[in-house]
């Protein structure tokens, strides 16, 4: 398994939307975390982003499973940023 770190930025005017879809949004990564896709994750910069760590078989899977973050479906990640991550240090290394 290899592990990809995965940012989003947000435009401030996706805001209100983001509000509203917020609920699914965080069912489907608490979805993700539960499963162990999602190893970690959290808001970045007061909330202008996000960053995700996923463990996937690929960059491809990973950014296969993002894709059906409500988020991403409902068009408000400004940009996407994808990072193979190789873990040396940390809990049980993820």
């Amino acid at each position: 398994m290899n592990f990809y770190a995965i940012t989003y930025t947000y435009s401030p005017s996706t805001s209100d939307a983001r509000d509203r879809v917020r609920p699914t949004h965080v069912d489907f990564l608490q979805q993700r975390f539960e499963n162990g896709e999602l190893r970690v994750s959290g808001p970045v910069d007061s909330g202008a982003g996000a960053l995700l760590v996923i463990g996937a078989e690929s960059e491809q899977a990973a950014l296969a499973l993002m894709d059906q973050d409500p988020f991403a479906l409902e068009g408000l990640i400004a940009q996407r940023d994808i990072r193979r991550w190789d873990v040396f240090f940390g809990k049980d290394k993820l």
